[in-house]
């Protein structure tokens, strides 16, 4: 068990894994968007004909990206400028889905778009209310 835990933030509390797991999540996620497209029509599932091969590489482009953001940030959690990165990619990426669900009408609320909704709604706050645990500022 310590070969497993010596990888893992050594921050305290429990933030800093969130954000490794997550950013693990992301990551399959894009290995995923990459393969197929059958997930990411589950997230736009009002509109599943608008997702094809190119809209989901770059929606797998994209995730990637934040996914190393948030692992930067879970292992450099004390450093405001990443920390605030991370809250901006969250920030962006409940936008995002927001945006698709209500503005767009690309996504409805069920399966495919409440995973990222929760995810992104509810790391955003606990960053956001960790702030100052973390960096200081």
């Amino acid at each position: 068990m310590d070969a497993i835990t010596a990888y893992l933030p050594q921050a305290e509390g429990y933030l800093p894994k969130w954000l490794l797991f997550v950013s693990a999540v992301a990551m399959f996620n894009s290995i995923q968007n990459y393969t197929t497209i059958a997930l990411t029509q589950r997230v736009y599932s009002k509109r599943p004909q608008d997702v094809n091969t190119l809209s989901s590489r770059t929606f797998g482009t994209w995730t990637f990206l934040s996914a190393i953001v948030r692992c930067y940030a879970a292992y450099n959690i004390a450093n405001q400028g990443v920390y605030d990165i991370c809250i901006w990619s969250y920030l962006i990426a409940g936008a995002h889905f927001v945006s698709e669900w209500l503005i767009f009408g690309t996504a409805s609320l069920g399966a495919g778009l409440t995973g990222p909704l929760v995810v992104s709604s509810s790391s955003l706050i606990w960053m956001l209310t960790q702030r100052e645990f973390y960096t200081g500022a």
